[in-house]
């Protein structure tokens, strides 16, 4: 074990030796390995049934109930790096910082209402599978095979490695060890199960996972919250450096704040930005559960729970830890100095957090050590059972042995569990910031959102189309990193990277051939997505007498936008409410929580009315 003599200084002149604080006693390492062995044994369990044939290790046979589907997307979700991730958020630019992912609650719902029941009556085994059912030809087998390779290994691997960093930052700071030594270790335990137990075994560790990760993150907030050098709540609230972090709307004074974190979140990025967990009309991932899900009902049911969970019940006792890291590491040198050992440029921001959790005491530190462990291994399972689900149904099946018995495609699904994560390993230990990497991926998919959510309901739409949303986003992103002049705002180069990429492939939609008549009248007969965008394809399926029969005259998209609305409204009452109530202003807490409750009421009224429709 490695440990550091360096003081840790509160606000109050309240010192911490490292030493004591760097040390797990029996009970911490008791807590941590039997968490681990739980983890293990529910691999080795489903291990038989995952291997049973393809359907069975990439969507759990389709028969799961919305709940377990539900957590294990909020598992996934709260990867180790996202309370990380909130405070370096919270610690550059306050609470409202937050919006640059709150505003994907938008998409999320609109996924719930939406799109959630048109995946599920795809049947496909994946969301990349989806474009040889939309499109027609060459252009779709193309999009399908190079999608599977940029989707299952680069993002991937880079998502993979964001979680890897959460990771190294956290050892480092609690357990002195090395990036090296604990990308091995982390690394290691996780593809061992996720190679055996595919994504049941994925869901069911999910399930434990998220009440060990979520009980991990509140215990945590609650004692470090009443630290001397932090004074409880009230003390933290009051705090000269804290209370202009406090804010849930952004200074709109501060005008490239107010446009950098809320006005291009939700005027822009929301819609218009691919981003892993909050694709527009769904997919990744999130689209892989509702595959998974027993019918349409389950599917719409789990990215409900999802949404409520990731967006009003998870963020406060991170943004709580953050503005207590303020207090206690005000600066990037007092968490250098804390930490000399951990590299130099691994001293950022994100850093603060597994910095305030070396504060714990003995029991508790191995409560939120295994909880950390939890939220990393969920993450990256999840991530190793998806992108195998690519590389091996998209692009090996598809494109290499068609003709691959089931015990073949097991093995090579677990044989791509296991590559995938040594690339993730090896990348992780080039990344330095948390933040850095969240950047990264949002401007490679700007501008491509649009195009995921109107392919469902505008006939024009090609797999040209999203090749050059693909190509011109990933062009757009690679010249402002390495040409545009670094003073250019995040915002701006979002800004850019939309416009440029969806001018590109609206574009390109107009000047190729649309898709093939008959798979256009094939998906209309399947998935039902009615509208004014199918009304040429609609009409010739009334040519034929097939209108009444397989395609709904009157769409319901409308008041499936409603709830999308009204979901929203909810979802931000409640997050907002809890925040209030923490901060001790009772009267827009209570108007919030009783806007929460009426929401919540209207909502359930109006989608009967979709369900009766």
């Amino acid at each position: 074990m490695v440990c550091n003599k360096a003081i840790v200084r509160g606000a109050n002149n309240d010192t911490y030796s490292e030493e004591s604080l760097m040390t797990l006693d029996g009970i911490d390492w008791t807590i941590v390995v039997a968490f681990l062995v739980i983890t293990l044994g529910i691999g080795l369990a489903v291990t038989k049934r995952a291997g049973s044939s393809s359907a069975e290790f990439f969507l759990s046979g389709r028969g799961m109930p919305w709940w377990l589907l539900g957590l294990s997307m909020v598992a996934t979700t709260f990867s180790a790096g996202t309370p990380n991730l909130v405070t370096d958020i919270v610690r550059q630019k306050g609470v409202a910082g937050n919006w640059v992912w709150w505003a994907f609650l938008l998409t999320g719902m609109m996924t719930v209402f939406v799109y959630a029941k048109l995946w599920r009556r795809s049947g496909v085994m994946t969301d990349i599978e989806f474009y040889e059912l939309r499109y027609s030809g060459r252009p779709a087998a193309l999009l399908r095979g190079f999608r599977a390779l940029y989707l299952g290994v680069l993002f991937n691997v880079i998502v993979m490695a964001s979680a890897n960093l959460a990771v190294v930052k956290v050892a480092g700071a609690m357990l002195g060890t090395s990036p090296v030594q604990t990308v091995v270790v982390a690394s290691v335990v996780t593809v061992v199960y996720s190679m055996l137990g595919g994504l049941r075994g994925v869901l069911i560790t999910d399930f434990f996972q998220f009440f060990v990760a979520m009980g991990g993150a509140i215990a945590a907030a609650v004692y470090l919250l009443n630290l001397d050098s932090v004074g409880g709540l009230a003390g933290l609230l009051a705090h000269e450096s804290v209370r202009d972090k406090i804010h849930l709307l952004p200074d709109f004074s501060n005008h490239e704040l107010a446009l950098s974190v809320f006005i291009v979140p939700l005027a822009v990025q929301w819609w218009s930005v691919w981003y892993p967990g909050a694709e527009p009309g769904g997919g990744g991932y999130i689209a892989q559960r509702m595959l998974a899900a027993k019918n349409e009902t389950h599917a719409t049911g789990a990215t409900l729970l999802f949404n409520v969970a990731h967006y009003a019940l998870r963020p406060w006792p991170w943004i709580l830890v953050a503005l207590a890291s303020i207090v206690v590491f005000p600066t990037l040198e007092s968490l250098g100095q804390a930490f000399p050992g951990v590299t130099t440029d691994m001293v950022k921001h994100d850093l603060a957090y597994p910095a305030m959790l070396t504060l714990l005491p003995s029991g508790l530190r191995g409560v939120v050590l295994a909880s950390l462990m939890a939220a990393f291994m969920s993450t990256l399972s999840t991530h190793l059972n998806w992108g195998s689900s690519y590389l091996v149904n998209d692009f090996y099946k598809r494109f290499v042995r068609p003709d691959a018995p089931e015990k073949e495609l097991v093995f090579a699904g677990r044989l791509c569990t296991l590559l995938t994560m040594v690339a993730a390993a090896l990348v992780s230990l080039c990344l330095s910031s948390a933040l850095q990497v969240f950047q990264i991926i949002l401007q490679i998919g700007a501008g491509t959102g649009l195009l995921f959510i109107l392919r469902w309901f505008w006939w024009r739409i090609n797999a040209f189309s999203e090749i050059a949303a693909m190509v011109a986003s990933l062009a757009v992103a690679i010249v402002l990193e390495f040409f545009a002049p670094e003073s250019l705002s995040s915002s701006a180069r979002i800004v850019i990277g939309v416009a440029v990429t969806t001018v590109a492939w609206l574009v390109v939609t107009f000047l190729t051939r649309p898709t093939a008549a008959a798979t256009l009248e094939n998906f209309c007969r399947l998935i039902r997505p009615g509208g004014p965008g199918w009304a040429p394809v609609m009409r010739r399926l009334a040519e034929k007498n097939e209108t009444a029969a397989d395609t709904p005259e009157t769409s319901t998209v409308p008041l499936e936008l409603l709830c999308t609305v009204i979901g929203c409204t909810a979802v931000y009452s409640a997050l907002f409410a809890t925040g209030y109530w923490l901060y001790g202003n009772f009267l827009p807490a209570a108007v919030l929580t009783g806007l929460t409750a009426v929401s919540v009421a209207v909502l359930f009224a109006t989608w009967k009315r979709v369900n009766a429709a």
